[in-house]
């Protein structure tokens, strides 16, 4: 199962503290389903303020990224700027 790492942001505010948890996915499009049923708004706020890492590369546009048995997923604040 990929292992999900939240590196900051206000995900704990959701989970009820949890940083760290596996999910049951094969792809970032339904890691983000995953935990919106399990953490209601969890998903929509990763796909809107997260930054996507899987396995130490970060993705761009992580959504058709596949996610391996052992992966690790680092959800991590995006940076504002402008």
């Amino acid at each position: 199962m990929p292992h999900v790492v939240a590196m900051g942001g206000d995900v704990a505010a959701f989970t009820g503290g949890a940083a760290e948890f596996d999910v049951a996915a094969g792809t970032v499009r339904s890691m983000l389903r995953e935990l919106e049923a399990r953490f209601p708004g969890l998903g929509d706020y990763v796909g809107r303020r997260m930054a996507i890492a899987i396995d130490g590369e970060i993705f761009q546009d992580a959504d058709g990224a596949e996610l391996g048995d052992g992966s690790e997923v680092c959800l991590i604040p995006k940076i504002g700027g402008g």
